[in-house]
């Protein structure tokens, strides 16, 4: 392990310092890029970088290098200015290697085989709240399947609060922080009726979908009621395994959906693939739901086609094989990723008794950001 912080030697370039380590890597560092990331660049306090780039010159390169043990130092060519560089930071951030490894996803995807494993996605609400490593622990298993359940939580009226306060700040939308899940009688989401819900993503009519989902249940006594959820990268994937033709109208063709909410004095409309892919080609978020659906505007080539890979993809996601159900109790949060997971409910009976939830979204970042902070990350 230490060899690879060793330098066995050191070549300078026209462009970059090569240098082969002891266990004989070759990493290369181009003059800019270590004049820009000199360890004086950075504010000591802030940790902003305070270097600006245009303070030298393209042509700026090192005069002369001498290296120790554990350092690097360099005599630049300009500003009379000299960098002293830890050899184990430089093997540390070697782009060289970074850009030589595959790309591996962040995420494990999941089908209802996932109930016999309940026990990974249920957490209780004392240990996350006392415990920074049961609150480390709960994060990464939400980020990695994109689903947790949260037990034994307090009933009062906003107290999950306490939960997102752990992690950083809530997203805000027009229904408000939490938004009441609950049967009333004039309603301007489905969400506030009694009806059942296929299964689908919160807010696809924003231009950025809210990330992480919290459904904090207060009570549940009423019959049905019960929730769903899907890992729709999951069911991307099969798709894309097994019907490419259909994978590949869904993610290289927009849809439109919109929100005209009768209490909002706004129209939101949004264009957007229903399975979102990054520049990896890898999942980035599902974004579907039928109620927020607007009138396809596609080629008429495509229309039909367009119609059956949606309509199958939607049945898949509906599916035994994937769809897992659940009924909620009160002190439960069910917590998701609502870019990937997808969630609904089946029809419950507002006469037999009460079924409240109060919602509150999170954004991805939050949580990665938090994990970073609980794992040490340095930059």
């Amino acid at each position: 392990m230490k060899n690879r912080y060793n330098i066995f030697k050191l070549t300078k370039r026209s462009k970059y310092i090569e240098i082969l380590w002891s266990d004989k890597h070759i990493s290369k560092f181009h003059f800019l890029w270590l004049r820009d990331n000199c360890p004086t660049a950075f504010h000591k306090d802030t940790r902003m970088r305070k270097f600006n780039i245009l303070s030298v010159s393209e042509k700026i390169k090192p005069l002369n290098l001498y290296y120790t043990s554990t350092t690097l130092k360099i005599i630049w060519s300009e500003g009379n200015h000299n960098s002293i560089f830890k050899l184990k930071w430089l093997r540390d951030f070697c782009y060289t290697k970074k850009n030589q490894r595959p790309y591996v996803p962040y995420y494990k995807l999941w089908d209802s085989k996932i109930v016999n494993k309940t026990k990974i996605l249920k957490h209780d609400y004392k240990k996350i709240i006392t415990n920074e490593k049961e609150l480390k622990r709960w994060l990464q298993t939400l980020h990695l399947y994109g689903i947790t359940i949260i037990q034994n939580a307090p009933t009062q009226n906003k107290s999950c609060f306490k939960i997102l306060d752990k992690i950083g700040k809530r997203r805000e939308t027009f229904f408000g922080t939490p938004f009441e899940v609950i049967n009333i009688p004039k309603p301007n989401n489905q969400a506030y009726t009694a009806d059942a819900l296929a299964n689908h993503s919160d807010l696809p009519y924003y231009e950025y979908v809210p990330g992480y989902q919290f459904l904090h249940c207060l009570v549940n006594d009423a019959k049905g009621g019960s929730s769903t959820a899907v890992d729709g990268f999951a069911v991307a994937n099969f798709l894309k395994k097994n019907h490419a033709k259909k994978y590949k109208l869904l993610t290289e063709n927009q849809v439109i959906f919109k929100d005209n909410d009768f209490t909002q004095k706004n129209v939101r409309v949004q264009k957007s693939p229903i399975i979102k892919i990054n520049k990896n080609k890898d999942f980035e978020e599902i974004r579907i739901n039928l109620g927020a659906m607007g009138t396809l505007d596609l080629n008429s080539k495509i229309m039909d086609h367009f119609y059956d890979a949606y309509t199958f993809f939607y049945k898949l996601l509906h599916s035994k094989k994937f769809q897992i159900s659940f009924k909620l109790k009160g002190g439960n949060i069910f917590c998701f990723d609502n870019r990937r997971v997808l969630h609904g409910r089946t029809k419950f009976d507002p006469n037999s008794g009460n079924r409240h939830l109060q919602g509150y979204y999170i954004e991805r970042e939050e949580i990665i950001s938090k994990l970073n902070y609980l794992n040490n990350f340095k930059f």
